[in-house]
């Protein structure tokens, strides 16, 4: 069922937008052409159709969770402007 001027001024109502009488025309066009597209995507039979989590059927290709390097700590703290106890020290924002 298309939708009509009225159905556009009111989601614009709902969603606090003030449209002009073109923009809602223009917006209506859009909408009706979104859901006519819903509509085709709907009566399409997918009956036999399993359901699938990736719509190429691949898989992720995944490394290893292993360590292969340690940061050097210290190395690292030679660049902050303060640090303490192995920690970077920044300014408070909260008071």
């Amino acid at each position: 069922m298309p939708l009509q001027p009225e159905d556009v001024r009111r989601i614009a109502h709902l969603a606090r937008l003030a449209i002009t009488d073109e923009e809602a025309d223009r917006t209506l066009a859009q909408l009706n052409d979104i859901l006519g597209m819903i509509d085709r995507l709907q009566a399409v039979d997918t009956s036999g159709v399993e359901p699938m989590s990736h719509p190429l059927g691949g898989a992720q290709r995944l490394r290893e969770d292993a360590v292969t390097e340690h940061p050097d700590r210290e190395a690292a703290l030679r660049n902050a402007p303060a640090s303490r106890d192995g920690l970077y020290l920044v300014p408070r924002v909260i008071e």
